[in-house]
């Protein structure tokens, strides 16, 4: 043991605590949204002028004729006649406009003021028909030549009488029987059917006042 010497015991320097450095946070840019695209407004329309085309040039004229419709046909050689023809009635004398019907049995023309009278033993039918040129009604007497049942849409009878009148169109003449009716709802007030037609004509429903 060393006397007057001081031990000096060596002295450790403070420990040095590391300084804790902030941490540096990298904050990446947001990317921005791309810009708007504005389309360019386009370019206004012009009107065009108009064009005038040049009038057609005719090279050649061609005119063709149809041949003519024939007038009588079949094995007897009848005439040809069209669905509406002008038909002649005697009595009373009086040229009307008429259907013709092959689909139709019988004539019928449209009558009013129909009434059945006895006279002698014998009964005859009163009516009228209408004059399509004068506008005027003709009384008709005809001896009465039977009475037939027609069945109505709703399944009743109605009586009709029929009388025997001439009807004729162009060379065409027959006595026939002839229903009287009211045609009022009818376009034309004479159809004459097949008891007219059957062995003195030939219907083309393609044609109308065939006729003279």
């Amino acid at each position: 043991m060393l006397v007057g010497c001081a031990q000096v015991q060596p002295q450790t320097s403070p420990s040095v605590q590391p300084s804790v450095q902030p941490e540096e946070v990298v904050i990446e840019p947001q990317p921005s949204a791309p810009p708007e695209q504005v389309c360019p407004l386009p370019p206004p329309c012009t009107l065009a002028e108009p064009v005038e085309c040049p009038p057609p040039k005719i090279i050649e004229r061609v005119i063709v004729q149809a041949p003519p419709l024939p007038k009588t046909g079949g094995e007897l050689n009848l005439p040809i006649i069209g669905e509406v023809e002008d038909v002649l009635v005697d009595p009373p004398g009086v040229k009307l406009e008429a259907r013709i019907d092959t689909g139709a049995a019988s004539s019928s023309i449209h009558a009013e003021s129909i009434q059945l009278v006895e006279r002698d033993g014998k009964r005859y039918v009163r009516f009228s028909v209408l004059n399509p040129q004068t506008k005027e009604l003709l009384d008709i007497e005809s001896k009465l030549h039977r009475i037939v049942r027609i069945k109505q849409q709703t399944g009743e009878f109605e009586r009709r009488y029929v009388v025997k009148l001439w009807l004729s169109m162009g060379e065409i003449k027959e006595h026939v029987d002839v229903t009287l009716t009211d045609r009022s709802d009818f376009e034309f007030p004479l159809l004459v059917g097949r008891n007219l037609l059957t062995d003195t004509a030939i219907v083309d429903v393609s044609r109308k006042h065939t006729l003279k």
